[in-house]
């Protein structure tokens, strides 16, 4: 297949590299010119992805106009806030074109403003003359292991099955294995929530606090994404499963995890930009953090983590305060918000 990547991150490269070894003929976009320049002459993506050669047969481009006339798949891998914009400029062009293609995307976060799903963006920036289906991809997958071909797993989530199989075949080879979903909300909202709780446990791990500490918080976390994606619509299995679970303990517990690093970063004094620039990479969480925070006063959630840490982001909590703020709630029962989490009522399940 024809497939093009709008993204030369760590993630969208990994990707082309699972891609052309899967015989697809990959092209990836991105707007820096050295960095397309070395993929197309010397095969890697040094800014990125360190020490890893990607194939000869992916070619990069820094015209969109070409990524588009050549894609059947579009793979969309740009941070969350640039979704809009790209999204845009993607329809435009493939109107001009008169072209249709399918899109998927790997971003994991929530517009701000509008508290949109990734998905829920793309749709009101394009329309069925443009786009044949949108899907989502997420789970426990550092770029860094998946371009070492380390064995991964991932979700592909679409309203429309038959795309999402789609997906699966392009993707799926022995050492990248990919589950489709019919739960749209609950993957998407798994991959954004999951990044508040690993900046949580980051700025904990700072603080020099142990395992116990971190066990707990995770946990609590995974309950309070569960309660605000089956409230907004989710299959509470969901989370249980590859794009919830899976994801926050990958991104929550490893130095891989950008989230992660960035809370640690944040426990010594450092700022969020300090972090992202150290980094050199978007840290999704913090915007997440804001998004989701309005979302739970709108949908009349409890989300005790993410409203510490959006206080600690935001509203200049100190990090001890915001620690144990998380560690000293009042008492209450566990398995009564179990079953409020996974909507059981009447010991049946339920989907709101």
């Amino acid at each position: 297949m024809k497939i093009s990547l709008i993204g030369t991150g760590s993630f969208g490269t990994s990707l082309s590299l699972v891609l052309a070894d899967n015989g697809h003929d990959v092209i990836i976009y991105g707007r820096n010119n050295e960095v397309v320049e070395e993929i197309n002459t010397k095969h890697t993506n040094s800014s990125y992805l360190k020490e890893i050669e990607l194939p000869s047969s992916i070619k990069a481009t820094v015209d969109l106009n070409e990524a588009l006339s050549h894609a059947e798949l579009v793979v969309l891998a740009v941070p969350v806030k640039a979704i809009r914009s790209v999204t845009r400029d993607m329809h435009k062009l493939l109107e001009t074109l008169g072209r249709k293609v399918q899109i998927v995307h790997v971003a994991k976060g929530l517009e701000l403003g509008t508290h949109l799903r990734v998905s829920k963006v793309i749709a009101e920036e394009t329309t069925t003359d443009t786009v044949k289906d949108i899907s989502v991809m997420s789970g426990p997958s550092h770029a860094e292991e998946v371009a070492k071909r380390s064995p991964t797993t991932v979700s592909v989530a679409s309203a429309q099955p038959e795309y999402a199989k789609i997906v699966q075949d392009v993707f799926m080879n022995s050492y990248f294995r990919v589950y489709d979903n019919d739960d749209m909300v609950g993957v998407e909202i798994g991959g954004a929530l999951k990044n508040i709780i690993a900046l949580s446990i980051g700025v904990i791990h700072g603080l020099g606090f142990g395992d116990n500490a971190k066990a707990a918080v995770i946990t609590r976390g995974l309950q309070e994404i569960a309660r605000l994606g089956t409230r907004m619509g989710a299959d509470p299995l969901t989370f249980t499963g590859l794009a919830g679970m899976g994801d926050l303990i990958v991104t929550a517990t490893s130095m891989h995890s950008r989230n992660y690093r960035c809370g640690i970063m944040l426990s010594e004094g450092k700022s969020v930009e300090q972090a992202q620039e150290e980094m050199g990479m978007v840290v999704e969480g913090v915007n997440t953090t804001r998004a989701a925070y309005e979302l739970a006063a709108e949908y009349e959630v409890e989300m005790p983590i993410t409203k510490v840490l959006y206080q600690f982001l935001f509203e200049e909590m100190s990090e001890e305060e915001a620690t144990y703020a998380l560690m000293l709630r009042e008492r209450t029962g566990e398995t009564d918000k179990l079953k409020e989490v996974m909507g059981k009522q009447n010991k049946e399940w339920t989907r709101e």
